[in-house]
């Protein structure tokens, strides 16, 4: 009797931003746009400014569902 596996392991997959900043990056590199390199770079911070807005957007909410109201 053969066992398949349980879990399957694939590689690393792109996301929106990262394809984004390989296309910005060729067509920096192929002389297509003339956008200065923290522009071509810039969607790399794209996961990392959701990240800062939604723990910003939580502690937000924490604050205001605890009234604001100080310990002590």
């Amino acid at each position: 009797m053969s066992s398949s596996p349980k879990y399957v392991i694939s590689g690393p997959s792109l996301s929106f931003c990262g394809l984004l900043t390989i296309v910005f990056i060729t067509l920096k590199l192929t002389n297509v746009i003339d956008w200065s390199w923290w522009l071509v770079l810039l969607p790399l911070y794209g996961p990392w400014t959701a990240f800062f807005l939604f723990f910003l957007m939580v502690s937000f909410v924490l604050v205001v569902m605890s009234g604001g109201r100080k310990n002590g």
